[in-house]
């Protein structure tokens, strides 16, 4: 009953990462593409979910030093949720790139700018 318990506490925070995965894949279709937007939502992911780990562990360090065992449930239980979602989006980004190849980084060419007095 805790481990529920602690999972219900947790839904607002799901809640709110879906409803923002859903405003964003709506603009970006609607803006450019269905592929497009799933590039977008899974870079914004994990820009958002790592930086929500890296915010969570540092309040479970800070509750665990500070001794308050109920804020170091309620951050663990955050962090949890963070994690498990980098995870994700991580599983659909090697996904999306198995399927849209053209969405890979591309190395760029260099070029040289020669300048005065080294012109020619």
């Amino acid at each position: 009953m805790g481990l529920l318990a602690r999972l219900s506490r947790v839904v607002p925070l799901a809640l709110l990462l879906a409803l923002i995965a859903v405003i964003v894949y709506l603009v970006v279709t609607y803006r450019h593409s269905p592929a497009r937007a799933k590039e977008v939502l899974i870079r914004l992911f994990t820009w958002l979910c790592g930086g929500l780990g890296v915010f969570f562990s540092l309040a479970s360090v800070y509750a665990f030093f500070d001794n308050a065992p109920a804020v170091l449930d309620l951050t663990l239980s955050f962090l949890a949720v963070a994690l498990v979602g980098l995870g994700i989006t991580r599983l659909c980004n090697y996904r999306f790139l198995k399927h849209n190849p053209a969405y890979r980084k591309k190395r760029l060419a260099a070029t040289t700018r020669r300048r005065w007095p080294w012109e020619r």
